[in-house]
């Protein structure tokens, strides 16, 4: 068989005539149409395959919301509150010519409602006829507690924002680490320039000497990736409920951060159900990373914060962030040092590439002394940053690498998307303490359970839907029941089912497991739901959408964020 290409069983294959597909229109997008759309808009028609899958969609339109057509908060539960008490006010005071452009409910049941016994979102929320009375005033249901514990936290709060924007919030405490830190690295570097005899000895108390870090047990986990624009809390809850372990909000810039910005805080958020929850940081100098890990030990609730150093991203790594740092060990040696003396209750944690090019492989070198430096367990990716996701993860290496840990966990990530790809991974690499899963679970979130359980699970559409539905619930949760908060949660689901898509149930595959770099032949489900739910026309994404969340706005259209350089 054909290498990289995944067969289906004969009785569900798209007929073929005259050796071409005549694969349905919702199964896939027409070629020509595209390079017209393309000749049209003035992009080159000359780019290969490979080269028009690499990196993201940097121009793909994004849906902007109006928010002068927000309705002021004075308003939110109604009639009869108090008035607005800004002069400048730019939001909307006309309460029935808001209500008479706002468009008809999406439903009769509002999740937040049902879930909470008050919506926030007052008279705004696009379910508003579950909760709003003859009067048109907001209701509390009578299991409303106002006094119950959020079921999310982190996130910043007003006054932390005005410290941090006026330079008030004090990092005394990140100057002394980084002043120790460079005295050790220096003493480590003028001990290296002596000549030695015997076995060189490393004194210091920072590292694999120092006391075990007890906050957090990584070893024998399983680990759902910290994963940019889908890793997101409604999706890290799916997760959770399938059985991942340890989960870690997406990747977030220390500089942001620390200058107090909420679309960067809104990525520290963490649900109640996150029993093991991390926050990934990612910076350039190590003054910036451990005032933002020093800022999150002592105003978020999180149990360990990640270092991302093989972020591919060419803004992140020009700016010499991501994975540029493990070429620059100097820099990399103070943060990860001062980090990791912050507090023995808040591991540092360490997140790598196998190296910046795919013919050189340093990992090797540079994980044992990530562990010497003071890093409670690294993260291996078995991919360099130039290979992003073209190749197969190398478990080899990988194995090579853990056995050069001594006392430190080491977590393996790369193309598992079944337990036996697991079973597999796991013999291959003893040494690995356990396993990190990012496609696999965008994929199929269910990985968990199947390796939990040791058995494959194959859901039928109605079961796929019924996790769109959920996922759905808890977007509105999250991000709001109104207008903003139904189009934030579609936007989300979108760039999820642009993974979602590629799972491929098992009664249909010829050699099952699938396997996660394999393309599959054209074919067609066992009903029209699951015939739907594996187009790779993001134009039926939207259908599946609509289904769940209403009608899209007008002038509405989607391309998700990361093209797919890999099945």
């Amino acid at each position: 068989m054909e290498p990289g290409i995944c067969y289906i069983k004969p009785e569900f294959l798209v007929a073929e005539a005259n050796g071409s597909s005549t694969a349905a229109p919702e199964l896939e997008t027409n070629k020509r149409k595209r390079d017209a759309d393309n000749a049209a808009e003035g992009k080159p028609q000359f780019l290969s395959k490979k080269e028009r899958k690499r990196g993201q969609n940097k121009n793909r339109p994004i849906f902007k919301d109006d928010r002068t057509q927000h309705l002021c908060n004075s308003l939110i539960d109604g009639p009869g509150g108090a008035p607005c008490a800004l002069s400048n006010c730019r939001y909307v005071h006309d309460l029935p010519a808001y209500l008479a452009g706002k468009g008809e409910d999406l439903g009769d049941i509002c999740v937040v409602y049902q879930t909470k016994g008050y919506c926030g979102r007052g008279v705004t929320c696009r379910f508003a006829k579950a909760h709003i009375d003859a009067d048109g005033r907001n209701m509390k249901a009578s299991h409303y507690n106002e006094q119950a514990a959020q079921t999310t936290c982190n996130g910043i709060s007003s006054e932390l924002q005005v410290r941090l924007r006026k330079h008030d919030y004090d990092f005394s405490r990140t100057k002394l680490l980084i002043a120790q830190s460079e005295k050790l690295r220096d003493e480590r570097k003028a001990k290296a320039a002596e000549p030695q005899l015997g076995a060189a000895i490393d004194e210091s108390t920072v590292g694999r000497d120092a006391p075990l870090k007890p906050a957090v047990d990584f070893r024998d986990k399983l680990v759902l990736s910290p994963l940019t624009t889908v890793g997101n809390l409604p999706f890290r809850r799916i997760c959770k409920e399938f059985g991942a372990d340890i989960t870690c909000g997406e990747m977030a810039c220390a500089v942001p951060l620390l200058k107090g910005l909420t679309q960067e805080w809104a990525l520290t958020k963490r649900h109640q159900s996150e029993d093991i929850f991390g926050v990934q940081v990612c910076g350039n100098n190590p003054n910036v990373i451990t005032q933002a890990t020093q800022l999150l030990h002592e105003t978020a609730n999180v149990d360990y914060v990640d270092l991302n150093i093989g972020c591919p991203i060419d803004l992140i790594y020009q700016q010499g962030g991501g994975s540029a740092l493990m070429r620059r060990t100097n820099i990399l040696e103070l943060a990860v040092r001062s980090c990791a003396q912050l507090s023995p209750q808040l591991p540092f944690t360490v997140k790598m590439r196998t190296g910046v090019y795919a013919d050189k492989s340093v990992a090797h070198e540079l994980l044992p002394l990530v562990e010497q430096w003071g890093a409670a367990a690294v993260t291996l990716h078995g991919r360099s940053r130039e290979q992003r996701y073209t190749k197969h993860a190398n478990w080899q290496y990988i194995e090579e690498c853990a056995a050069k840990a001594q006392n430190m966990p080491v977590i393996g990530n790369g193309d598992i998307l079944s337990y036996e790809d697991y079973k597999e991974r796991r013999a291959l690499a003893p040494h690995v303490s356990s396993v990190m899963i990012g496609r696999g679970a965008l994929i199929k979130p269910w990985i968990f359970q199947e390796i939990k359980e040791q058995k494959s699970w194959t859901p039928t559409s109605a079961q796929r839907f019924d996790i769109l539905t959920k996922y759905c619930n808890y977007g509105l949760e999250h991000w709001g029941s109104d207008t903003k908060g139904v189009e934030n949660t579609r936007r989300f689901l979108l760039e999820w089912i642009s993974f979602l898509y590629r799972y491929i149930p098992e009664e249909l595959l010829v050699a099952p497991p699938q396997k996660i770099n394999a393309r599959p032949q054209k074919y067609r489900g066992r009903d029209e739901m699951e015939t739907l739910m594996s187009s790779n026309n993001s134009a039926d994404w939207v259908k599946l959408s609509e289904m769940l969340l209403g009608r899209v706005p007008e002038g509405f259209s989607f391309m998700p964020k990361h093209k797919a350089n890999a099945y």
